[in-house]
């Protein structure tokens, strides 16, 4: 395992090191792990980069991005776009923006997050809010985006979408109950989203050879997911105090940012798809749960499941 300098002096050359202005698509990129990647990213390419920033707190986007440095290019743009990703109208939407606004994207990372002690909590949508956060919007910003993806391919250029979630901490899925309608549990939730994430990611390397996909685990990260949790105050006070006296032990957003920028920029060095452990190396196939059958259910749901959302 590299230490975080020697990381953050990779990420650094690496970045610095690209002939052409890259497009990077953080989103979930108002907090935590997002903002983490998103300030390395900026730090690392200082400033040159066109950066768009996707999440719901435009306040804290516009805090993020008055920090970045101040780029040199006049090709160089730091933007936000709002979103709540957890309706896939609003990715639909927003993805329609994207497109209006950039001809390629370089990098795709996504790690918009969803606490819950709660029961199944249905969207407009029909969905789960916590696997729509945590799996379909990720299918559903790198569906539409994979085009400009493409052409960033096709320019000679890195193209690579990085999920960041919990490769290797699932478990096995239910083919017969895909999206949890009948079998919901906090647990069965927890263990189907990160296979379904390592399903998706295989699908669409298969679907498109030549971009990079990869997940990832950011292992144990001191960020404040829990101040907007769908639970009770007493539980959010106990969360508080847990990370206030633990918080030493976790790994700081902005050292995770720079491993999951070393797993996608560095480590994920070819097409296909790509497994990314909490230090930004290469995880392989450890706990790996899935079939070629169970990934091709798992699409087919997808889609029909995200279809109907406009």
């Amino acid at each position: 395992m590299s230490s975080i300098s020697k990381i953050r002096a990779t990420n650094a050359a690496a970045l610095s090191a690209k002939e052409y202005i890259p497009t990077a698509i953080f989103v979930g990129g108002t907090s935590g792990i997002g903002e983490g990647m998103a300030e390395a990213f900026a730090k690392h390419t200082e400033g040159n980069a066109h950066i768009i920033i996707v999440g719901r707190n435009r306040a804290a986007a516009e805090s993020i991005i008055s920090r970045f440095p101040k780029p040199t290019s006049p090709e160089a743009k730091h933007e936000f776009l709002q979103c709540d990703v957890a309706l896939m109208q609003n990715i639909r939407s927003v993805s329609a923006e994207i497109r209006s606004r950039v001809t390629k994207i370089n990098y795709l990372a996504m790690s918009p997050g969803f606490m819950t002690t709660s029961g199944r909590n249905e969207t407009e949508e029909g969905m789960d809010r916590k696997l729509a956060v945590h799996y379909y919007s990720r299918w559903m910003f790198t569906n539409e985006l994979v085009t400009l993806l493409e052409n960033a391919k096709e320019r000679g250029e890195d193209a690579k979408a990085l999920s960041v979630l919990a490769a290797g901490a699932g478990g096995p899925i239910d083919v017969n109950d895909l999206g949890l309608k009948k079998t919901y549990s906090l647990k069965n939730a927890a263990l189907q989203a990160p296979t379904y994430n390592d399903l998706m990611t295989e699908e669409f390397a298969n679907r498109h050879p030549t971009i990079t996909f990869a997940h990832a685990i950011p292992g144990a990260v001191r960020t404040n997911l829990f101040a907007s949790a769908e639970t009770s105050a007493l539980t959010k006070k106990a969360m508080g105090l847990s990370m206030t006296l633990l918080g030493f032990l976790l790994t700081s957003p902005e050292d995770c940012g720079e491993y999951m920028l070393n797993g996608i920029v560095n480590v994920a060095n070819a097409p296909g798809a790509w497994r990314i452990n909490s230090h930004g190396e290469d995880l392989g196939k450890k706990r790996y749960y899935g079939s070629e059958e169970e990934r091709k259910k798992l699409w087919q749901h997808t889609v029909e499941a995200t279809s109907s959302k406009s």
